[in-house]
């Protein structure tokens, strides 16, 4: 098992900044790869970035590509995400997920309970 607790959400402007992290504890963190993800109100989960258990190998969706970086710290048990010129459309609950490299959400086995990022226009 491998437990995942996101912090760092909160109320944002437009074109404002906001760090996620997410503290895994368990199972051997580097084992994993990582990945965010979002879900709005009303949508569908969806894929926002994953890195790979070395922190060698990131993928993001294009919606957040040049504005959102993800990384991690295998000594530290830690995944981030810096968000960076965050717009109304990224206002969702943001979940930590621990998995294989990939983009879909069965991909990931163990979630965290979210954080709520809301950006205001």
């Amino acid at each position: 098992q491998v437990q995942l607790v996101e912090s760092g959400g909160g109320l944002v402007q437009t074109g404002g900044s906001l760090r996620l992290s997410c503290a895994a504890s368990g199972r051997t963190f580097s084992n994993y790869a990582m990945g965010w993800f979002r879900q709005a109100p009303g949508k569908e989960r969806e894929f926002v970035a994953a890195i790979n258990w070395s922190g060698g190998l990131t993928n993001y969706a294009d919606s957040v590509k040049g504005r959102f970086t993800i990384s991690r710290r295998n000594a530290a048990n830690t995944v981030n995400l810096q968000m960076n010129s965050l717009k109304p459309e990224d206002t969702a609950v943001y979940y930590c997920a621990a998995g294989r490299f990939r983009y879909t959400a069965n991909d990931y086995d163990y979630w965290g309970q979210g954080t709520q990022v809301t950006v205001s226009s």
